[in-house]
Protein backbone atom coordinates (compact mmCIF):
# COMPACT_ATOMS: atom_id res chain seq x y z
CA UNK A 1 0.00 0.00 0.00
CA UNK A 2 1.56 3.28 -1.12
CA UNK A 3 1.71 6.31 1.10
CA UNK A 4 0.49 9.61 -0.24
CA UNK A 5 2.06 12.52 1.65
CA UNK A 6 -0.60 14.83 0.37
CA UNK A 7 -3.02 13.08 2.74
CA UNK A 8 -1.47 14.88 5.74
CA UNK A 9 -1.93 18.22 4.02
CA UNK A 10 -5.60 17.52 3.32
CA UNK A 11 -6.16 16.34 6.91
CA UNK A 12 -4.73 19.57 8.31
CA UNK A 13 -7.03 21.59 6.06
CA UNK A 14 -10.11 19.66 7.19
CA UNK A 15 -9.03 19.89 10.83
CA UNK A 16 -8.82 23.66 10.55
CA UNK A 17 -12.42 23.72 9.31
CA UNK A 18 -13.92 21.63 12.12
CA UNK A 19 -11.68 22.34 15.10
CA UNK A 20 -13.93 24.02 17.71
CA UNK A 21 -10.88 25.82 19.10
CA UNK A 22 -10.14 27.42 15.77
CA UNK A 23 -10.32 31.20 16.34
CA UNK A 24 -10.44 32.13 12.67
CA UNK A 25 -13.92 33.68 12.89
CA UNK A 26 -13.67 35.31 9.53
CA UNK A 27 -13.07 31.95 7.85
CA UNK A 28 -16.05 30.41 9.68
CA UNK A 29 -18.27 33.27 8.59
CA UNK A 30 -17.31 32.61 4.99
CA UNK A 31 -18.24 28.95 5.38
CA UNK A 32 -21.60 29.68 7.06
CA UNK A 33 -24.47 29.88 4.54
CA UNK A 34 -26.21 33.20 4.43
CA UNK A 35 -29.87 33.33 5.43
CA UNK A 36 -32.02 34.92 2.77
CA UNK A 37 -34.74 37.01 4.36
CA UNK A 38 -38.04 36.97 2.55
CA UNK A 39 -40.18 40.10 2.78
CA UNK A 40 -43.43 39.63 4.68
CA UNK A 41 -46.33 38.95 2.34
CA UNK A 42 -49.51 40.93 2.38
CA UNK A 43 -52.64 39.05 3.50
CA UNK A 44 -54.10 39.26 -0.01
CA UNK A 45 -50.98 37.55 -1.43
CA UNK A 46 -51.18 34.78 1.19
CA UNK A 47 -54.83 34.13 0.39
CA UNK A 48 -54.02 34.07 -3.32
CA UNK A 49 -51.17 31.58 -2.80
CA UNK A 50 -53.50 29.25 -0.91
CA UNK A 51 -56.11 29.55 -3.62
CA UNK A 52 -53.59 28.78 -6.36
CA UNK A 53 -52.28 25.68 -4.58
CA UNK A 54 -55.64 24.31 -3.56
CA UNK A 55 -57.36 25.23 -6.78
CA UNK A 56 -55.78 25.24 -10.21
CA UNK A 57 -52.51 23.57 -9.21
CA UNK A 58 -54.46 20.95 -7.30
CA UNK A 59 -56.57 20.06 -10.33
CA UNK A 60 -59.88 21.32 -8.90
CA UNK A 61 -61.09 24.00 -11.29
CA UNK A 62 -64.54 25.56 -10.92
CA UNK A 63 -66.97 27.33 -13.19
CA UNK A 64 -67.95 29.62 -10.34
CA UNK A 65 -65.41 32.40 -9.90
CA UNK A 66 -65.10 33.10 -6.17
CA UNK A 67 -63.97 36.37 -4.69
CA UNK A 68 -60.40 36.88 -3.54
CA UNK A 69 -61.06 36.18 0.13
CA UNK A 70 -63.46 33.34 -0.70
CA UNK A 71 -61.44 31.19 -3.07
CA UNK A 72 -58.86 29.70 -0.73
CA UNK A 73 -61.23 28.51 1.98
CA UNK A 74 -63.97 27.53 -0.49
CA UNK A 75 -61.78 25.19 -2.52
CA UNK A 76 -60.03 23.74 0.52
CA UNK A 77 -63.41 23.10 2.18
CA UNK A 78 -64.81 21.29 -0.87
CA UNK A 79 -61.63 19.51 -1.92
CA UNK A 80 -62.44 16.30 -0.03
CA UNK A 81 -65.78 16.00 -1.85
CA UNK A 82 -63.95 16.42 -5.16
CA UNK A 83 -61.35 13.81 -4.18
CA UNK A 84 -64.11 11.38 -3.13
CA UNK A 85 -65.71 11.73 -6.59
CA UNK A 86 -68.88 13.31 -5.19
CA UNK A 87 -68.68 16.63 -7.05
CA UNK A 88 -67.04 17.65 -10.31
CA UNK A 89 -67.57 21.42 -10.31
CA UNK A 90 -68.86 24.39 -8.35
CA UNK A 91 -71.40 26.19 -10.51
CA UNK A 92 -72.77 29.07 -8.45
CA UNK A 93 -73.34 30.49 -5.00
CA UNK A 94 -77.07 30.31 -4.38
CA UNK A 95 -77.45 31.35 -0.76
CA UNK A 96 -75.35 33.51 1.55
CA UNK A 97 -75.52 34.00 5.28
CA UNK A 98 -73.64 35.20 8.35
CA UNK A 99 -72.44 31.69 9.15
CA UNK A 100 -72.28 29.84 5.84
CA UNK A 101 -72.74 30.03 2.09
CA UNK A 102 -74.52 27.42 -0.03
CA UNK A 103 -73.20 26.52 -3.47
CA UNK A 104 -74.78 24.68 -6.38
CA UNK A 105 -72.36 21.95 -7.46
CA UNK A 106 -72.28 19.55 -10.38
CA UNK A 107 -72.60 16.08 -8.89
CA UNK A 108 -70.45 13.13 -9.86
CA UNK A 109 -72.44 10.43 -11.69
CA UNK A 110 -71.84 8.08 -8.75
CA UNK A 111 -74.27 10.14 -6.65
CA UNK A 112 -77.18 9.40 -8.97
CA UNK A 113 -78.17 13.07 -9.28
CA UNK A 114 -77.08 15.99 -11.45
CA UNK A 115 -76.84 18.74 -8.82
CA UNK A 116 -75.97 18.83 -5.14
CA UNK A 117 -75.73 21.61 -2.57
CA UNK A 118 -72.59 22.30 -0.57
CA UNK A 119 -73.06 24.26 2.63
CA UNK A 120 -69.68 25.77 3.44
CA UNK A 121 -69.17 27.47 6.76
CA UNK A 122 -67.17 30.68 6.65
CA UNK A 123 -63.68 30.90 8.23
CA UNK A 124 -63.81 32.19 11.78
CA UNK A 125 -62.22 35.51 10.69
CA UNK A 126 -65.24 36.17 8.42
CA UNK A 127 -67.95 34.38 10.42
CA UNK A 128 -70.43 35.96 12.80
CA UNK A 129 -71.73 32.99 14.76
CA UNK A 130 -74.74 33.50 16.92
CA UNK A 131 -74.56 32.84 20.65
CA UNK A 132 -75.08 29.09 20.62
CA UNK A 133 -75.02 28.49 24.38
CA UNK A 134 -78.82 28.20 24.42
CA UNK A 135 -78.70 25.32 21.93
CA UNK A 136 -75.60 23.52 23.26
CA UNK A 137 -77.32 22.60 26.52
CA UNK A 138 -77.71 18.85 26.75
CA UNK A 139 -75.79 18.20 23.53
CA UNK A 140 -72.66 16.11 23.15
CA UNK A 141 -69.57 17.66 21.58
CA UNK A 142 -69.19 15.76 18.31
CA UNK A 143 -65.99 15.15 16.37
CA UNK A 144 -65.75 15.22 12.58
CA UNK A 145 -64.28 11.71 12.50
CA UNK A 146 -67.23 10.38 14.49
CA UNK A 147 -68.07 9.94 18.14
CA UNK A 148 -68.40 12.45 20.93
CA UNK A 149 -65.89 14.00 23.31
CA UNK A 150 -65.98 12.13 26.62
CA UNK A 151 -66.72 14.16 29.72
CA UNK A 152 -63.60 12.78 31.43
CA UNK A 153 -61.40 14.14 28.63
CA UNK A 154 -60.20 17.00 30.81
CA UNK A 155 -57.81 18.51 28.29
CA UNK A 156 -60.46 18.84 25.60
CA UNK A 157 -63.18 20.02 27.97
CA UNK A 158 -60.81 22.66 29.38
CA UNK A 159 -60.05 23.89 25.85
CA UNK A 160 -63.78 24.19 25.18
CA UNK A 161 -64.41 26.07 28.43
CA UNK A 162 -61.50 28.45 27.91
CA UNK A 163 -62.33 29.10 24.27
CA UNK A 164 -58.83 28.36 22.99
CA UNK A 165 -58.20 28.11 19.24
CA UNK A 166 -58.47 24.32 19.46
CA UNK A 167 -61.60 24.53 21.60
CA UNK A 168 -63.25 27.04 19.27
CA UNK A 169 -62.52 24.86 16.24
CA UNK A 170 -63.89 21.78 17.99
CA UNK A 171 -67.05 23.65 18.99
CA UNK A 172 -67.48 24.78 15.39
CA UNK A 173 -67.08 21.23 14.07
CA UNK A 174 -69.55 19.92 16.65
CA UNK A 175 -72.08 22.55 15.57
CA UNK A 176 -71.75 21.35 12.00
CA UNK A 177 -71.87 17.65 12.91
CA UNK A 178 -75.12 18.10 14.84
CA UNK A 179 -76.68 19.49 11.67
CA UNK A 180 -75.48 16.52 9.62
CA UNK A 181 -76.65 13.99 12.22
CA UNK A 182 -80.07 15.66 12.34
CA UNK A 183 -80.36 15.49 8.55
CA UNK A 184 -79.44 11.80 8.58
CA UNK A 185 -82.04 10.97 11.21
CA UNK A 186 -84.83 13.08 9.72
CA UNK A 187 -84.21 12.00 6.13
CA UNK A 188 -84.35 8.35 7.17
CA UNK A 189 -87.64 9.07 8.97
CA UNK A 190 -89.21 10.54 5.82
CA UNK A 191 -88.97 14.24 6.62
CA UNK A 192 -88.81 16.84 3.83
CA UNK A 193 -85.14 17.68 4.39
CA UNK A 194 -82.15 17.60 2.02
CA UNK A 195 -80.61 14.18 1.51
CA UNK A 196 -77.32 14.14 3.47
CA UNK A 197 -74.45 12.91 1.28
CA UNK A 198 -71.14 13.69 2.99
CA UNK A 199 -69.55 15.89 5.63
CA UNK A 200 -66.11 17.19 6.56
CA UNK A 201 -64.77 19.60 9.17
CA UNK A 202 -66.20 22.68 7.45
CA UNK A 203 -68.82 21.62 4.89
CA UNK A 204 -71.93 19.53 4.34
CA UNK A 205 -72.82 18.03 0.98
CA UNK A 206 -76.54 17.43 0.53
CA UNK A 207 -79.44 17.26 -1.89
CA UNK A 208 -80.24 20.35 -3.93
CA UNK A 209 -83.57 22.09 -4.55
CA UNK A 210 -83.64 24.33 -7.61
CA UNK A 211 -81.99 24.47 -10.99
CA UNK A 212 -78.48 25.31 -12.18
CA UNK A 213 -77.44 28.58 -10.58
CA UNK A 214 -80.91 29.20 -9.14
CA UNK A 215 -81.62 27.77 -5.74
CA UNK A 216 -85.15 27.28 -4.49
CA UNK A 217 -86.46 30.48 -2.88
CA UNK A 218 -87.35 30.67 0.77
CA UNK A 219 -91.04 30.31 1.53
CA UNK A 220 -90.93 33.86 2.92
CA UNK A 221 -90.46 35.09 -0.65
CA UNK A 222 -93.43 33.16 -2.04
CA UNK A 223 -97.08 34.19 -2.10
CA UNK A 224 -99.44 31.19 -2.06
CA UNK A 225 -103.07 30.82 -3.00
CA UNK A 226 -105.30 29.65 -0.18
CA UNK A 227 -105.65 26.02 -1.32
CA UNK A 228 -101.89 25.54 -1.74
CA UNK A 229 -101.24 27.31 1.55
CA UNK A 230 -103.48 24.82 3.39
CA UNK A 231 -101.74 21.88 1.71
CA UNK A 232 -98.25 23.17 2.53
CA UNK A 233 -99.19 23.99 6.12
CA UNK A 234 -100.23 20.36 6.54
CA UNK A 235 -96.83 19.36 5.14
CA UNK A 236 -95.00 21.56 7.66
CA UNK A 237 -97.14 20.08 10.42
CA UNK A 238 -96.23 16.56 9.24
CA UNK A 239 -92.56 17.47 9.53
CA UNK A 240 -93.02 18.94 13.00
CA UNK A 241 -94.49 15.61 14.10
CA UNK A 242 -91.54 13.71 12.58
CA UNK A 243 -89.03 15.98 14.33
CA UNK A 244 -90.75 15.64 17.68
CA UNK A 245 -90.96 11.87 17.33
CA UNK A 246 -87.17 12.05 16.93
CA UNK A 247 -87.11 14.25 20.08
CA UNK A 248 -85.91 17.18 18.00
CA UNK A 249 -86.82 20.85 17.93
CA UNK A 250 -85.49 22.71 14.90
CA UNK A 251 -84.53 25.79 16.88
CA UNK A 252 -84.77 28.35 14.07
CA UNK A 253 -87.79 27.27 12.04
CA UNK A 254 -89.61 29.93 10.04
CA UNK A 255 -90.59 30.70 6.45
CA UNK A 256 -86.98 31.83 5.94
CA UNK A 257 -85.64 28.30 6.56
CA UNK A 258 -88.20 26.46 4.44
CA UNK A 259 -87.51 26.27 0.70
CA UNK A 260 -90.24 26.14 -1.94
CA UNK A 261 -89.71 24.53 -5.34
CA UNK A 262 -92.32 23.28 -7.80
CA UNK A 263 -94.98 22.93 -5.14
CA UNK A 264 -92.77 21.10 -2.63
CA UNK A 265 -91.17 22.20 0.61
CA UNK A 266 -87.71 21.47 2.00
CA UNK A 267 -86.80 22.30 5.59
CA UNK A 268 -83.18 23.43 6.00
CA UNK A 269 -80.63 24.75 8.52
CA UNK A 270 -80.49 22.36 11.48
CA UNK A 271 -77.22 23.16 13.34
CA UNK A 272 -79.08 24.48 16.42
CA UNK A 273 -81.41 21.46 16.77
CA UNK A 274 -82.15 20.62 20.43
CA UNK A 275 -83.40 17.56 22.30
CA UNK A 276 -86.81 18.06 23.90
CA UNK A 277 -85.77 16.03 26.94
CA UNK A 278 -82.21 17.24 27.51
CA UNK A 279 -82.58 20.97 26.88
CA UNK A 280 -84.48 22.90 29.56
CA UNK A 281 -85.37 25.63 27.07
CA UNK A 282 -86.82 23.21 24.50
CA UNK A 283 -90.43 24.26 25.18
CA UNK A 284 -89.67 27.95 24.63
CA UNK A 285 -87.68 27.16 21.49
CA UNK A 286 -90.47 25.00 20.06
CA UNK A 287 -93.05 27.66 20.90
CA UNK A 288 -91.05 30.26 18.97
CA UNK A 289 -90.72 27.92 15.96
CA UNK A 290 -94.42 27.11 15.84
CA UNK A 291 -95.55 30.72 16.25
CA UNK A 292 -93.24 31.88 13.44
CA UNK A 293 -94.57 29.23 11.07
CA UNK A 294 -98.18 30.05 11.92
CA UNK A 295 -97.58 33.77 11.40
CA UNK A 296 -96.54 33.11 7.80
CA UNK A 297 -99.40 30.74 7.01
CA UNK A 298 -101.96 32.98 8.70
CA UNK A 299 -100.90 35.72 6.29
CA UNK A 300 -101.53 33.26 3.44
CA UNK A 301 -105.11 32.61 4.57
CA UNK A 302 -104.68 29.56 6.80
CA UNK A 303 -106.60 29.61 10.09
CA UNK A 304 -103.94 28.52 12.56
CA UNK A 305 -103.15 29.53 16.14
CA UNK A 306 -99.47 29.19 17.01
CA UNK A 307 -99.98 29.19 20.78
CA UNK A 308 -102.70 26.52 20.64
CA UNK A 309 -100.73 24.34 18.22
CA UNK A 310 -97.65 24.52 20.43
CA UNK A 311 -99.64 23.45 23.49
CA UNK A 312 -101.02 20.39 21.67
CA UNK A 313 -97.63 19.36 20.32
CA UNK A 314 -95.76 19.88 23.56
CA UNK A 315 -98.33 18.06 25.66
CA UNK A 316 -98.23 15.06 23.36
CA UNK A 317 -94.52 14.68 22.71
CA UNK A 318 -93.11 15.80 26.03
CA UNK A 319 -95.25 13.19 27.74
CA UNK A 320 -94.28 10.54 25.18
CA UNK A 321 -90.60 11.36 25.55
CA UNK A 322 -90.80 11.19 29.35
CA UNK A 323 -92.45 7.77 29.20
CA UNK A 324 -89.81 6.50 26.79
CA UNK A 325 -87.01 7.75 29.04
CA UNK A 326 -88.59 6.06 32.04
CA UNK A 327 -88.90 2.82 30.07
CA UNK A 328 -85.26 3.04 28.95
CA UNK A 329 -84.12 3.63 32.53
CA UNK A 330 -86.18 0.66 33.73
CA UNK A 331 -84.68 -1.61 31.08
CA UNK A 332 -81.20 -0.42 32.00
CA UNK A 333 -81.81 -1.33 35.66
CA UNK A 334 -83.01 -4.78 34.68
CA UNK A 335 -79.94 -5.31 32.50
CA UNK A 336 -77.65 -4.29 35.36
CA UNK A 337 -79.32 -6.84 37.65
Amino acid sequence: MSYDGAYDDRYEVYESYFDPMNSDRQARRKRKPKVKHQPKKAQTDIVQDIADTEGLEGGFETTYVPGLFEEGWLLSSLRSFYDQALITDVLARVRGGKEANVYCCAAHPSTGVELVAAKVYRPRMFRNLRNDKLYREGRDVLRAEGGAVKENDRRTMRALDQGSAYGAELAHTSWLMHEYRALESLYAAGAAVPRPIAVNENSILMGYAGEVGLGAPALSDVALDVDEAHSLFDEVLRNLHIMLRQRMVHGDLSAYNILYWEGRLTLIDFPQVVDIQRNRQAADILHRDVVRVCEYFSAQGVDCDGDALFERLWRRYKATSSREDAADASRAEIDEE
